[in-house]
This record gives structure tokens, C-alpha cells and sequence, in this order.
């Protein structure tokens, strides 16, 4: 079967004719959604992807973990080669939405080797040249479609789909994988849907009386740090926790990721969309005739637009150092943010500025933490800020490559992550010497390298 005959069968009109369009993949994922009855999500692990890209790797597929494999998604798998009874196997027929091919998959575990089982006989180049800790969605049909039972996305953590999938089911930083009911897909969109007609409704009510600039007054977006606190709070609460005290949490990294990743981020979310609809609706509300009124302000509706993606850039990096320094002040460690040295500002300089500067100290009487939630090439920025101490990069990054860990080594910058992601087989963090978790940096880099960082 070709790819066009294998797309054609969805029962959704326009989409296979949609492949031109950028948002494709993401109406065919909602498409196969309705007419499936389970998915599965899966962070893909090193071990899932690096077979695409080394001709050498005898395994070529991911792994399905051993809750999956059992749970009743899969086929369940036999031993149906007498002379091999370790080798349990399933077929899996399987369609691939991006490229429109199916294949005739397999399952297979071999039970004197662990676990888990493989999912091989897959598009080689769907897995090849991924960021790392991408997504696996798969979905299992009602009933048998373009000859299959399964169909299978791998999306690129860079992606703008991945985004979606992450926030259509709030997958957590410390997501690896689950099977949902398909229909959560749907009521996902729906309390989504819910939320907004709230909101539709509360700007209709302000249109019609008048009172649009009371809304704007009411829907204004808190200041980052307070933000921040809200989030953090929150958090804290949950666990009936007093502070983010690193000498207490066994894991500060995680904390801190999951406060600047997950709470804060939710939170910040539901501010932006008041704020910026209630802007919009005042641009265009007083307006006579809507498509004159929208050409004739449309610098003013593009000024909403970057205000709006220039915030969110701003607010992301600036709630990860509001944690670091939390957890900082509240280990009572000594530090200082953003001081001027040199023309450069580095997040955080240890003990002080005057320490930093005082040359004929040992380099160990200092330190400096740059803070970046995303890498890219940014890291780069780092490098030049290096003065006489170690330098340290903080990230909650899980989608850094194996080179650029590697070309950070040689600048001399070390990279301090979550622990979770430190022990990650799906980040590329585990076995480079010069990555450490939050945990040894404050046990190894303060406590016992520095214990003068740390107030009496």
C-alpha cells in the first residue's frame, strides 16, 4: 500500500491533503485520536534512537517497558518458535501518519535478556538526527484501518507539536511514559475549551457594557518574581514544606525544575491568555467594521504579539534564577546576583564581586552559576565570562546534544542539571564528567570545597 492510499483511509476529510500545510501532523494526530481507543506517550530514550543513527547497533526499534508490554495495548505476546522458547513475539501492523507507509512491525522480547521488549521493522528515518528526549505517541484503532491496528508519530522535542502533546496532556518534567485513555485527549481540549469560554464570556459581558478597560485593569500579568513566588508557594504547600532549603531536599534540582518547568509555567499561561485576549478585543472592539478596524491597527495588534513572545522569553529565563537564588538564600549561602564585572553580568557570582576579582586568591575562593532554561548555542555566552574561578551553567535543559556537552568540556564550563535528568536515559547527561547534578554541586562545590559559602 502507498503512502496516498494509506492516508486516504482516515476518516477525516483535508487531512492528507494538508501534508503542505505546517500544522498537519498535528490535525492528523487529533484525527487518529477520535477514532482510537488507547495511546501511549513515550519519551524517547538514547537506547530508543541511537540504532537510527549508528549503522552498527545490532537493535533497531524502542523499547516498550514491561508495564506497557503487559498492560493489554500491545498483542500479547507468545513463544511460538520451538527451538527458541526465551523469544516471545507479537505482530503489529502499523501506520505511519508522517511519511503515509505502514509496516509490518514486531514485538519481541527476549526473556533471558531482561524485561523489556523491542518494537522493531520501523521508518529508519523518523528516528534519525532527533533532539533528544523526543516523543513516541501511539495510538491504538477502534477498528482496523488502512489494514492496521496501530498507528505511530515520533515528534522532535524541538517541535511545536511536541509542545502541544505535552500540553494537551500536561506531561511533567518528570514524564517518561503512560498509556491514556484516547478519550483524555479529547476532554483535554475540552477543559481547555472550557476554560476560554469563561474567559469569551467575560469579554463579551465587557463589550457590551462598556467595561473593556476595567478588564484590562483586572487581567494585568504579575510581575515575574511574584509570579515566581506564587508558583513556589504553592509547591511548598503541597508538601507541607517551609523553604527550599538544599541542605534538606535529597533532590533541589528536581524541586527546582518542577516549580520553573510545570507550576510557574501553568500558571504564567493563564495570566498571558486574559492579558493579551483582553488587549486584542480593546484594539479592535470600538471599531465600526472589523477587517477595516484590524488593517488600520495593525501595528498595534503586532505591538501585542512581541510584547507578548518577548515576555514569555524574559519571564522563563528570569523564574529559573528567582529558584536558584530562593534556594541559595534559603541554604544560606553567600552570593550575589547579577554584578558588573568586566563588562559582563554573570547570574551569580560566589562569595562576591571583591572575592571574584581578587586574583591572587586560590581559584577556589570563588565561583561562578550561570543560569539558562534553554541551551542552543547560548552556552557560548558563558564561555567569555570566565575570570579565574570555575565556572558553572545551570540548566533544566533536557534536549542538549552530545557534542555541545562535549565542546562545553573544553571550555571549561560545567554543566549542573536535576538530578533526574543527571540519571536521565533519555538526556545525554549520565556519563559526562563534566555534567553534575544540583545535589553534588552544592554537597562537593559548596559544602566541602567551599564551606565558607555557607553562613554560620
Amino acid at each position: 500500500m502507498n503512502s496516498q492510499q494509506s492516508l486516504d483511509l482516515l476518516p477525516t476529510v483535508g487531512v492528507a491533503e494538508s501534508a503542505a500545510d505546517g500544522s498537519s501532523l498535528w490535525w492528523k494526530i487529533q484525527a487518529l485520536a477520535d477514532i482510537s481507543d488507547q495511546l501511549f506517550v513515550k519519551k524517547l530514550s538514547r537506547n530508543d534512537t541511537s540504532w537510527a543513527d549508528d549503522a552498527g547497533k545490532h537493535q533497531a526499534g524502542f523499547y516498550v517497558p514491561h508495564h506497557i508490554r503487559t498492560a493489554g495495548f500491545f498483542p500479547t505476546l507468545v513463544a511460538d518458535n520451538p527451538d527458541k522458547p526465551h523469544i516471545f513475539r507479537a505482530n503489529c501492523d502499523v501506520l505511519w501518519p508522517q511519511t503515509g507507509e505502514t509496516t509490518h512491525s514486531n514485538i519481541r522480547h527476549y526473556s533471558n535478556k531482561g524485561s523489556e521488549a523491542h518494537f522493531t521493522r520501523l521508518p529508519k528515518p523518523l528516528f534519525q538526527s532527533l533532539t533528544p528526549a523526543s516523543l513516541l505517541l501511539t495510538g491504538r484503532f477502534k477498528h482496523q484501518t488502512a489494514g492496521c491496528h496501530y498507528w505511530i508519530v515520533v515528534l522532535d522535542s524541538a517541535s511545536e507539536e511536541a509542545e502541544l502533546l505535552e500540553t494537551v496532556f500536561d506531561l511533567r518534567s518528570d514524564f517518561h511514559y503512560r498509556l491514556f485513555d484516547a478519550t483524555c485527549f479529547a476532554d483535554a481540549a475540552q477543559l481547555q475549551k472550557d476554560e476560554k469560554q469563561e474567559l469569551i464570556d467575560r469579554l463579551q459581558h465587557a463589550i457590551r457594557t462598556g467595561s473593556i478597560e476595567t478588564i484590562l485593569r483586572e487581567y494585568g500579568i504579575p510581575e515575574p518574581a511574584d509570579i515566581a513566588t506564587e508558583a513556589r508557594e504553592s509547591w511548598l504547600q503541597a508538601r507541607g514544606l517551609d523553604s527550599l532549603d538544599p541542605w534538606s531536599l535529597p533532590n533541589p534540582g528536581d524541586a527546582i525544575m518542577a516549580i520553573s518547568r510545570d507550576v510557574e509555567f501553568s500558571l504564567y499561561r493563564r495570566y498571558e491568555l486574559r492579558r493579551r485576549a483582553a488587549e486584542l478585543l480593546a484594539i479592535v472592539a470600538n471599531g465600526n467594521d472589523l477587517v477595516t478596524t484590524i488593517v488600520h491597527r495593525f501595528a498595534d495588534i503586532d505591538r501585542v504579539f512581541l510584547s507578548a513572545s518577548q515576555q514569555r522569553k524574559t519571564r522563563a529565563g528570569r523564574s529559573f534564577e528567582y529558584h536558584i537564588a530562593n534556594c541559595f538564600a534559603a541554604g544560606r549561602i553567600r552570593f550575589v546576583e547579577q554584578a558588573v564585572t568586566g563588562g559582563r553580568r554573570p547570574d551569580f557570582v560566589m562569595p562576591d564581586l571583591k572575592t571574584l576579582r581578587d586574583r591572587k586568591r586560590n581559584s577556589l575562593d570563588a565561583l561562578v552559576l550561570a543560569a539558562k532554561t534553554t541551551l542552543r548555542e547560548r552556552w557560548k555566552q558563558v564561555s567569555s565570562e570566565r575570570l579565574n574561578c570555575e565556572v558553572f551553567l545551570a540548566t533544566v535543559d533536557d534536549r542538549v546534544a552530545i557534542n555541545s556537552i562535549r565542546e562545553m568540556a573544553d571550555a571549561g564550563i560545567q554543566l549542573v542539571v536535576p538530578e533526574s535528568l543527571k540519571s536521565s536515559d533519555e538526556a545525554y547527561y549520565r556519563e559526562q564528567d563534566n555534567v553534575l547534578s544540583f545535589r553534588e554541586f552544592f554537597d562537593t562545590h559548596i559544602r566541602q570545597l567551599r564551606p565558607f559559602l555557607v553562613a554560620s
